[in-house]
């Protein structure tokens, strides 16, 4: 069940089926050595821009769980959002 107010990360019973990293509007979610990965430093669950985080929604083996080694208040995922944004080339 999803939690919010932290990272998220992707369990080792990812079955890599690639419908996670595309649907992640920060970019935060890539393939890694064996399964996909979530960079903690890139993922607010993506608050600022969907109510909940849109990997959790898709994902067919619901291996996307809260990192509790990653609290972060909402507070603290809309600064990262708006940090995020800032970055961001403007079109």
């Amino acid at each position: 069940m999803y939690t919010p107010a932290m990272s998220l990360k992707i369990l080792d019973t990812c079955v890599n089926c690639d419908v996670c990293e595309p649907v992640c509007p920060n970019k935060a979610i890539s393939l890694g050595e064996e399964y996909y990965v979530i960079d903690p430093s890139l993922c607010t669950e993506c608050v600022g821009h969907h109510d909940e985080p849109q990997c959790v929604v898709v994902c067919p083996v619901e291996c996307i769980i809260v990192d509790p080694a990653h609290a972060e208040s909402h507070g603290e995922l809309e600064l990262k959002y708006q940090h995020l944004m800032a970055k961001e080339p403007k079109a």
